[in-house]
């Protein structure tokens, strides 16, 4: 498939006027106080409500929000969840406000939970992968990013010093990954960018740097019995990685600046679930990041005997 995309000249990157023409094509489809704010209100008696910044394109729309356990173990390990690191995958953001909601309060006398439900409140509201300057927050995870984004959540959590036992990022693949995202990074960068199939239904992305196999098979099996998980195409690849067990691939997540990436954590897992499947609908995905967030926790509690300071 060609890499072509209505803006920007052929060989030639992206400068002000272009990323000026992208910005003024995007448009507000939702709205972040309506469908992620207010959820995160309701959490006020069950979970200490931290506000550790807000992105500087609007201040007073999109504050940026940590919930974490109330009742802080000093001897217990800390669990970090981050969703929306690119807003238009909404049941990373829908699974983590699901997770608190619904299931979280269940692990609170083993870990201690961290959970930034929307790290990208634009991207949430504009259904779209980068910010409002063209950037990626989940390339952006490295010492003076560019992204606000990636800025502020890394700043909290270094600051804090926590002892972290394992990081959740929730993620999604969607057919707009091929005919949106990646031809206008192929322009913006005047870059050939590979297109792969879309995989149909849910995998996980280990870091390649530290990974933890057994872990991620535990999510696996966990989200199974909420949703199919995806098979590898014919070259036993998902999105042009090779298939390291069934519905898990690598990547080496420090050294392409995921958020993933971006802590000590010894267990690392970037959820991923296809959200334009015939074979799963929109509550689904969004169950299938809260199994893949249990299964997790789960596996931390009864199987790996790591569950230690």
């Amino acid at each position: 498939m060609a890499n072509e995309y209505p803006i920007g000249t052929e060989g030639k990157p992206w400068g002000t006027k272009e990323i000026t023409l992208w910005l003024n094509q995007q448009s507000i489809k939702r709205r972040y106080a309506d469908e992620v704010l207010v959820t995160i209100d309701s959490l006020r008696d069950d979970f200490e409500l931290v506000q550790y910044g807000h992105l500087p394109y609007d201040q007073n729309r999109y504050p940026l929000y940590i919930a974490k356990t109330k009742n802080w173990q000093a001897n217990s390990p800390t669990v970090l969840v981050t969703g929306g690191v690119h807003g238009y995958e909404t049941s990373g953001v829908q699974g983590a406000l699901g997770f608190l909601t619904g299931k979280a309060k269940d692990y609170e006398s083993s870990f201690n939970l961290v959970v930034a439900p929307c790290i990208s409140p634009w991207g949430y509201e504009t259904i779209n992968r980068w910010n409002p300057d063209a950037i990626d927050p989940n390339r952006s995870f490295m010492p003076n990013s560019l992204s606000a984004e990636a800025t502020q959540i890394m700043a909290y959590v270094n600051a804090q010093q926590f002892n972290l036992l394992a990081h959740f990022d929730l993620h999604e693949t969607t057919d707009t990954d091929n005919s949106e995202f990646r031809p206008a990074l192929a322009a913006r960068d005047a870059v050939f960018q590979p297109v792969w199939d879309i995989p149909d239904g849910f995998y996980t992305v280990d870091d390649s740097s530290r990974p933890k196999p057994a872990f991620q098979k535990a999510i696996i099996d966990s989200v199974e019995s909420v949703t199919h998980i995806a098979p590898p195409d014919e070259q036993n690849k998902i999105i042009g990685a090779d298939v390291a067990q069934k519905g898990v691939i690598n990547y080496n997540k420090r050294k392409l600046f995921l958020c993933g990436g971006f802590t000590t954590a010894d267990y690392v897992t970037t959820t991923e679930v296809y959200p334009d499947s015939s074979s799963a609908t929109p509550s689904q995905c969004i169950d299938a990041q809260i199994a893949a967030i249990c299964g997790g926790l789960n596996y931390l509690m009864t199987g790996a005997s790591v569950v230690k300071v």
